[in-house]
Parts: structure tokens; sequence; C-alpha cells
């Protein structure tokens, strides 16, 4: 299979290379060249140049060089084939084949995103025209989300029925499942996924509508306030934000992206002018959404609270800014109020809070300062040591010697004291922790998959629904840890206290486990035991289901299949 070389030409012709960089990397113009950061490499001064005249670039400080194609293959992680598939759907270009036509697995995602584009449609008319919608548009009408806000970002209205959108729609329900629209329930009738929530559609880069995120309505009995799409072939969490393809020419203009956690808050800021706002998608900030990130700009605004992680997500953020030379910093928002909030009730504060945004550490630091009273000498030094606690996780010696300088001033004490903890991280005051451990024979696979959720949770959190814990206590503390998404100190507020003695003894075990071996074992045994518990009564359809079942569990020890085995399993559990 080749694309027709005529249409490769007007796939170039059609995308003039300095406009496609531009959609990644700032560039300015210098006589006949553009010119910016390079998006292959850390740099502080633009290396980066980009010929209009010759259609090709060329970065001298890493070497990276090529014309169109070669950019979108590298920035994008493709081949060349689907590089000139992506430039060409972007200029509504129809591709030709030499033989052969697309490839199956291009073809099935085309379908995927063919179908989750209906559903927003249809949730979008549902939401503006159908009667059952009227309680969530006065809903979105009390939250300032209403009329062209809401058709700007195509809001939509799921009805509380159990097959509206799968009976309207009228595609087949593999296409369904696949694009996480619906599933197969335990009565083998297909149901949809999303009933009586307000719709927010996901978009990806390219802005294709991969995914949803769901919302009840005040009132609801429903314990889950949001519900996301599953991941699906479309559609994985890392590696997509909330509102990037509106998003991602202002943060190029700005150099800046402000980072928030939910959907509302990101149309908040785009409602106040701010329109380089995404969100993460259900999950916790990634490395993937990071690298996606430095595309477009060199600084994140925090605009969520950055210290309730605590110390791991810390080191995270300043390798983060070391390896792709980003400067992250927090936007100090009202006590108690969120960004889609604060746009309706004060929209200068909301501004203010991106326009004062502090440096990471400093954020950290002042609210350890702001906690410490100074009322006396032992208060002195206990603020000293607490706050050089919180510098020193810094990995710059230049950086922790001078935030020592801000702690010793607050505490009153001598600044070269403190200078020399900053100097000597390795005898700074310590915070006692438990020892990390290997697991022992009593811990089962359920307790090691907990383990590998809070240490590894981007490796094995897409794999893991609360069927595969069978112990009451273990699925109490899954279910904290899911619904922080990662953040284990929030889970542990969270958590009971059983579940919390779990969830600690899971961050300090020393485990060493190859995380799809572990989510093998735990979909097989849930899968037998609801094999084993479950009354069909008679249902053919229930019965067939449970007899593929069975049939896939054998498909699970095979590295070939075992992953689409998997997926399946998963889908059949939670149906």
């Amino acid at each position: 299979m080749a694309i027709v070389d005529e249409d490769i030409e007007r796939v170039r012709d059609a995308s003039p290379l300095a406009d496609v960089v531009q959609q990644y990397v700032a560039l300015r113009r210098v006589g006949r060249n553009w010119i910016g950061l390079c998006p292959f490499h850390a740099e502080r001064s633009g290396s980066f140049n980009v010929r209009e005249e010759t259609g090709r670039y060329k970065c001298f400080g890493c070497g990276a060089g090529g014309d169109v194609f070669r950019f979108v293959q590298d920035i994008e992680h493709l081949d060349f084939g689907a590089a000139v598939e992506l430039l060409a759907n972007r200029a509504g270009i129809q591709l030709r084949y030499t033989t052969g036509g697309e490839s199956k697995e291009r073809q099935r995602r085309k379908q995927l995103i063919e179908v989750v584009e209906q559903a927003a449609t249809w949730f979008h008319e549902r939401l503006l025209t159908a009667p059952d919608g009227r309680a969530a548009r006065e809903y979105l009408r009390g939250r300032g989300l209403a009329g062209d806000v809401a058709r700007r970002f195509r809001l939509g209205w799921a009805p509380d029925d159990w097959d509206a959108l799968s009976r309207s729609l009228g595609v087949a329900p593999d296409l369904l499942r696949d694009a996480g629209l619906a599933f197969t329930n335990r009565s083998g009738r297909l149901q949809d996924a999303f009933r009586a929530r307000v719709m927010f559609p996901i978009t990806n880069e390219s802005g294709d509508t991969v995914a949803f995120g769901g919302r009840v309505l005040p009132g609801s009995t429903d314990p889950a306030k949001y519900k996301n799409s599953p991941e699906t072939a479309v559609y994985t969490k890392s590696k997509v934000l909330y509102g990037l393809s509106r998003a991602k020419a202002d943060i190029v203009a700005q150099d800046q992206v402000i980072v928030c956690e939910g959907y509302t808050d990101v149309i908040g800021f785009h409602r106040v002018g701010l329109d380089r706002a995404v969100a993460t998608c259900g999950t916790a900030l990634t490395e993937e959404h990071v690298r996606l990130l430095t595309r477009f700009a060199k600084r994140v605004v925090l605009a969520f609270d950055a210290d309730a992680a605590g110390q791991g997500a810390a080191a995270r953020f300043y390798e983060w800014e070391q390896r792709y030379d980003v400067a992250v910093s927090v936007a100090r928002l009202p006590e108690g109020q969120d960004p889609g909030e604060l746009a309706g009730r004060d929209p200068q504060a909301l501004r203010q809070a991106v326009e004062t945004a502090v440096p990471f550490l400093g954020f950290r630091l002042q609210r350890v300062i702001a906690s410490h009273p100074v009322r006396s000498p032992e208060e002195r030094a206990r603020l000293a040591r607490d706050a050089m606690l919180v510098v020193n996780e810094h990995p710059d010696l230049n950086v922790r010697t001078l935030y020592a300088g801000e702690v010793a001033v607050a505490a009153g004490l001598p600044v070269a004291d403190l200078v020399a903890v900053a100097q000597r991280p390795g005898v700074r005051p310590q915070i006692a922790a438990p020892t990390a451990r290997r697991p022992s024979r009593s811990d089962g696979a359920e307790f090691i998959a907990l383990a590998l959720l809070v240490q590894r949770w981007d490796d094995i959190a897409p794999w893991l629904v609360a069927e595969l814990f069978r112990e009451d206590v273990e699925r109490r503390a899954f279910d904290a840890l899911a619904a922080s998404g990662g953040d284990v100190e929030a889970a542990l507020l969270a958590a009971d206290p059983e579940a919390r003695e779990l969830i600690e003894r899971a961050a300090v075990v020393d485990v060493e486990a190859d995380p799809l071996v572990e989510v093998r074992t735990l979909v097989a045994a849930a899968v037998r035991r609801d094999l084993q518990s479950s009354g069909w009564n008679g249902d053919v359809d229930a019965l067939r289901l449970a007899s593929e079942a069975r049939l896939t569990l054998e498909r699970l020890d095979d590295p070939a299949t075992a992953q689409a085995a998997l997926t399946w399993l998963l889908g059949w559990l939670t149906r």
C-alpha cells in the first residue's frame, strides 16, 4: 500500500512549513527565515530555523532537519504515511492509494472518531432542544455556561435512558463499545455508557472528538460526580488534555499554558479571556502531558492545589523542569474557590491569580511559612526545619541557596546557617519515614497491584477496575486511590483507617513486578469468580457472553492476544 505521489505533493503544497511548525513552536520572523526554540531538544536561545522558500527546517543546536513531513513525523512520532495522512486531514484532502487502500487499523480509528463525533452532535442537540434537557439547561445557566458558551464548547446532555444514544445513532454495536459509548449489560443488551449527565466533549490535539466527560446534575443519587470515557484506540488519558485544540494558538502566542483539573475550570478561564487553559481528563498531570505541552510553551501555570500531592509530586515537577526546560508556577486562587466559580463571581481575581503566579517551590514554601507561628525560639526553629525540608527537595544548589535566605528572614535566624544546610542536602533535617520492605508471601496479587498503582500509576491504572479486588478493604483502598487520580496524600485523607493503613504499606513496599502480568492474574481470578457465582436464569445472550469469557481467558497467556483479551474481559466484568 502506498499513497499516490501526486497526492503527496498536493498535501505538501497545502501545508506551508512555517504554518505547520507554528502549531507546535513559537516562531518570529528574522529576515527571510523564521526562528524559534527547537522542539526536539532543550535550549534557551533559538537555533531552530525555518526557510519558507525551500520548505526546509534546520536546528543548528541538535542537527534536526528536513521538510514538512519529516517535522510531523518527529514531532508526532509517526511514520511517513501517517504524517501525510495527518496533514491531508487538516487540509481537507482525500488521499488515494496505489493498492489496498488504508490499513485496517487506520480505517478503524477513522470509524471510531466518526462515531464519537456523531455522539457529540447528538448530545449537543439534545441539550439545546430536547424537553428532557431542561434541567441540564437550567443547571448550566446557573453556572454561567448556557447559550453561546454551551454552543462554543459543544456541551451536551445524555438523557436518563437505557439506550437512547445507541438506538439513535444506528451504528454497529461493536463500534459503540469500542468507542466507549456503550457496553453490553448483564442481560446481554447494549446499554449507553452515559446517562443523565451533562456532557463535555474531549478533543485530541488535532480537534477530533475522541471521548467525553459526563457530570451528574445536583441532587443525583449517583455517587460518581464525574464519569469519563474509558481508554480506547483513539483516546489515552495520559496523552490528551481537555481544551488543547482550542487553546494552543493562545498558548503559543503567550508562551504560557494554564493547567486545571476540571472541564468547567477550563471554560471559566476562556470566559474571562484566558484562552490558554487546558485540563487533565480525570487523571494526575503526567510526563506525557508535560512533553505535549512543551511543544507549545515553556511556562506552565498550575491552577489547582499544587501542594496537595506532597513531596512525591514535587520531585516529579522538578525533574520535568530540568528535563524539558520548562518553568512551573502556581496561580494563587482565593481559598476554597475553583476557577469555574471565580470566573462568574470575580473575573479580575481569576486573571490576577495567573498574572501573579509564583514558582512552584516558592508557592510550597509560602504555604509552610504561613502555617508556622514564630512566637518563640522553638517555633522559629520548627519553621526553619520544616521549610528547609521543602527547599532541599529541589535539585539545583543555586535555587536552594536563594530560598534558604528567604527561610532565614522568615524564621529570624542567621542566613549563613541555613545556606549551609542548603549546600549540604545530605545532612539536612529529615522526617522519619517507614522503612521500605519487599512484599511478603501473605501479600497477594491485589496488594501488589495497589503498590504498583501508588508507585507506577501510569503503567497500571488504565487496567484496574474495582471488580478486580475481592477483599473489601483492598477495594476501598483502590476506590480512594482511583478517586484521587493517583494523589496518595489525597487518597490517605479520604480513606477509612483500614484502607489508609493498606495504602501506607503499598507506598513504601519495595515491589518489583510486571504490571500487565499482575493485571492478567487479577482479571483471570475475577472472571473465574464471576463465572462461578453468576446465575444466568436461562438468559441465552448472557450464557453466550459467559462462554465467550471462558474462551477469552485462554488467550490471556498468549503475548500476541493478551492485551486484546484483557480489554474484552475488563469490559465483561464491568458490564
